[in-house]
């Protein structure tokens, strides 16, 4: 076994990325992932929810040469289009500007674009069908179930990208410790296809369409088919008690009725389409050591996240990039580099979770608010009126790469210097006021 030998468990969005920017430094790399290769069997049926890439993930995707090719094949959306129950739509740009956007992706195809990539990089191999059974550090030993029967493989370094539920997660859970948390939300996701009509789209392309309905919501996004994958957000136990076709027709007319006939298969893929968790998943720490190897956890085995910022995807790249920027730095010494790592990244996914939570009650209930309307005004007039200086919390999370745990600090200093201006230019108003008044006054008593 080579001593910078490296396993990679997934090779989903975050195991590819990382497996070619490791492969690239000469590393040699095994991605071992449980499906079978999905550029042949096609993605699950409504387990396709697409991807907002925006600033983070593009980084990313650009120091491996695939940005172009995944803008090639994104929407762009400039905004949010809102569907109320009754009344007008109405569309709310994302930037003070209107010229920025995020990309609708088809998370199938840029794992295809991925593991394209992967492959194709020297000292890389993948392995499809090797569900993982057992990770021990101490001997630096794998074992999978494959179709051929139960495999072992040994490396010195493990690197855990295998999702939210991840198997080599398990292998330190119980690790005295390790703290480990999964919050679930009391909704559940189903997805459903608004098809294309007569060839074009039904729905405005340039935007992520949100239904909010208060406890819960519906939202879409576009794709190259001319299609729409809506997700719809509803707590578990009232999706799960609709049945029979006039049921889950009558329930869309009530709560969404501009899509009901949108969707011709509307009951057919409410019935067999299955119901998603949303789970935050929050645990320390990240590296652990055995006699013999090292495991890290990496994305959504380290920190998932509720999909309501739009940044699963774009922070485990991350996470991808901040690896392989600790490997340079310590020159290729995995311990230090993967200390570092976690040491740098935990603040900021513990920020973003948090950031998600608090925008699924933006989406799902004031964004009808006349109250954040105003808000949303205001931010954007005063990013006109001074650009660079104020930045809205969005920009910074979806149109730049500033570290998530500066934000907050970012926003609180921005406020408190825009209230100062403010009441700056208040008192200096009054006193022009005043001043205005006694000539007024002076003058009234010149005969």
């Amino acid at each position: 076994m080579p001593d910078d030998a490296v396993a990679v468990v997934g090779a989903g969005l975050a195991g590819c990325l990382l497996g070619t920017l490791l492969g690239r430094r000469g590393i040699p790399v095994t991605l071992y992932e449980r499906r079978p290769d999905p550029r042949l069997t096609g993605a699950e049926r409504g387990r396709s929810i697409n991807l907002a890439v925006s600033a983070r993930g593009l980084d990313a995707l650009e120091r491996v040469g695939l940005r172009d090719q995944a803008l090639a094949r994104a929407l762009p959306m400039h905004g949010r289009m809102i569907h109320p129950v009754e009344g007008r739509r109405s569309f709310r740009p994302y930037s003070a500007d209107g010229r920025r956007a995020i990309n609708s992706i088809s998370r199938a195809e840029l794992n295809h674009a991925l593991l394209d990539a992967t492959e194709v990089t020297d000292g890389v191999a993948l392995r499809f069908e090797h569900r993982l059974t057992h990770l021990d550090l101490d001997k630096g030993r794998l074992r999978f179930e494959t179709p051929a029967g139960t495999a072992e493989h040994r490396a010195r370094v493990f690197l855990a990208c295998d999702g939210s539920y991840s198997a080599a997660r398990r292998a330190v859970t119980f690790r005295q410790g390790f703290d480990f948390s999964q919050d679930y939300l009391e909704h559940g996701y189903k997805e459903l296809t608004v098809p294309a009509r007569d060839g074009e789209f039904a729905l405005d392309p340039d935007a992520l369409h949100i239904w909010p309905r208060g406890s819960a919501m519906m939202i879409a996004l576009p794709n190259l088919d001319r299609s729409f994958t809506c997700t719809l957000f509803w707590p578990k136990e009232e999706m799960g008690g609709l049945h029979a076709d006039r049921e889950i027709i009558d329930f869309f007319r009530a709560r969404y009725p501009d899509v009901v006939e949108l969707i011709p298969a509307l009951a057919d893929d409410f019935r067999h389409n299955p119901v998603g968790s949303l789970v935050t998943v929050r645990c320390r720490p990240w590296v652990h050591d055995g006699d013999t190897a090292t495991l890290a956890l990496v994305g959504d085995a380290a920190h998932a996240i509720v999909p309501f910022f739009g940044q699963g995807a774009n922070c485990a790249f991350e996470d991808c990039l901040e690896i392989d920027r600790c490997l340079s730095e310590t020159r290729g010494d995995w311990r230090a580099a993967l200390a570092s790592y976690e040491q740098r990244r935990k603040a900021n996914c513990d920020t973003i979770a948090d950031l998600a939570l608090e925008n699924f009650v933006e989406m799902r209930d004031r964004v009808n608010s006349p109250v954040f309307r105003a808000k949303t005004a205001a931010q954007h007039a005063l990013e006109r009126r001074l650009p660079g200086h104020y930045v809205s919390r969005y920009e910074l999370v979806s149109f730049t790469t500033m570290p998530y745990a500066e934000i907050p600090g970012r926003m609180r200093r921005q406020n408190v210097a825009t209230a100062a201006f403010a009441g700056a230019v208040a008192a200096a108003g009054a006193a022009l006021l005043r001043r205005v008044r006694r000539r007024g006054s002076h003058r009234a008593d010149v005969p």
